[in-house]
Formats: structure tokens, sequence, C-alpha cells
């Protein structure tokens, strides 16, 4: 075997080994970062749903089984401005859609097979899916998916538990908790604006998310902004696929 050879096959067994202890560690802290804020918001969602009238079981198991935080603010929004139950859980689906487009890029990563699908979709969220396609390398990916859709998961539910417990105790206004949520999204994703291609595709689903706001339901201009995004991404995917092919 030559040296050339022996290098190269060093060279892409460290590409698909696992991601290297400081990579691993720095995504652990971001995943951790992450998880405190999510953990806050989680109080707020509990403290809202308990004034809205759901009980603790319920507010609980919103977020163990629904687990996307606009969906469940969407619903018990509803819920609190005397809406019906059927109004919560359509505004919830319409909010929740955007997830399905989040699965292109994570299957892409994670590439599951079987009931591991059904797993991972669970954590297929906006912070799980931001950290995992910011990662240089696939098996990096992996591990910040995981990482960060664990650790939010845990401590939203937690979080949810003790501000349902709070109950109407806690001034939720005063939290400034919604403008973080873009923020911390926002701070994810800034790397990937570097791409020429990515620009672009950022600024046409800005245009179309901010024209469809004032004519379009709420939730809506998001599902039309994510789609713009994914139809950007699609050709570089079919012209993978031709040169594997070839």
């Amino acid at each position: 075997m030559s040296t050339a050879t022996t290098s190269s096959s060093r060279t892409g067994a460290a590409a698909a080994g696992p991601a290297p202890v400081a990579a691993r560690a720095a995504i652990t802290r971001a995943a951790a970062g992450i998880g405190l804020y999510a953990g806050a918001f989680g109080i707020t969602f509990g403290a809202l749903a308990a004034r809205s009238g759901i009980s603790l079981t319920q507010a609980v198991a919103l977020s163990a089984v629904m687990y996307t935080g606009a969906s469940q603010f969407a619903l018990v929004g509803v819920l609190a401005a005397g809406g019906s139950h059927l109004a919560g859980l359509s505004a919830a689906l319409l909010l929740g859609l955007r997830n399905t487009f989040y699965g292109i890029p994570v299957t892409r990563i994670l590439r599951p097979r079987g009931w591991h699908r059904m797993r991972a979709a669970h954590f297929v969220v906006d912070e799980s899916t931001a950290m995992a396609v910011a990662q240089p390398a696939p098996r990096a990916g992996r591990y910040a998916f995981w990482a960060t859709g664990i650790t939010l998961y845990a401590l939203w539910t937690l979080g949810t538990l003790a501000g349902a417990l709070i109950g109407s105790g806690i001034d939720t206004s005063v939290l400034g908790l919604d403008a973080a949520a873009p923020a911390i999204f926002l701070a994810l994703l800034w790397p990937q604006l570097s791409r020429e291609r990515a620009r672009a595709a950022a600024l046409g689903a800005a245009v179309v998310a901010l024209g469809l706001i004032p004519l379009a339901p709420a939730g809506l201009p998001i599902i039309a902004a994510a789609a713009v995004a994914i139809l950007a991404g699609l050709p570089p995917a079919r012209r993978r696929h031709e040169m594997q092919g070839q």
C-alpha cells in the first residue's frame, strides 16, 4: 500500500470518525447555553399555560409530547383569549408545519433508518437544526443535533413544570424572552451567511415573510419563508446526486 493511499485512508477515517474532543466540548457548551434559555422560556410557557386554564399535567404533557415552543404558545394564547380548542390546535399545527421543512437538511445529516426516524423527528426544532447544519462535518452535525435536542427537551420540560407550579405568581412581561428566541436563532445561523447562496436564500425568505405579514394569517409567512429557503437548497442536492451517479 502506498504512502499516499495510507494518508488518504487516514484522512477519510478522520472525517468519518467521531468529532474531535475540542469540537464536542464547544458544541456541548453551546447546547448547554441554549438549554438554559429554553428552561427560562419553558417557565414562561408553564406560567402562561396555568393562567389560561390548562392544568399542570396538561402543560407538562404538551411540552413532553408536542415539544415545539411556538406551537405551544399559539395554543395557550388562543385559549387564554377565549378561543376554542379547535382554533388553538389549528394555530399550533400551522406553526408546527415549519418543522417539516427542517426534516430535509436534518435527514441528510443524520440519515436515520426505520424507527430511528420517528425518534429523530421528535427532536427536530429550530435550535437543534441550526446547530446541526452549522457544523463543518456530518459527524459533528449529528453530535450537535442530539446534544442540543436532548438538552433543550429536558430543560424545556422541566421549565414548563416549574412555570406551571409558579402559575400566576410570575410576571412574564418583564423577562423579555420573546426577543431571546429569534436572537439566539439568528446567532446560530449567522455563520452560514458567509456564503453567497445562503445570503440570497435568506434575503428571499425575508422578502416573502415581510410581504405576507400584512396579508396572510399568523404563521403562514414563516412557513412560506421556510419553503423559499428549502427550495433554494434543492439544486445543489440534485447536482450531488448526479455526481454520485456518475
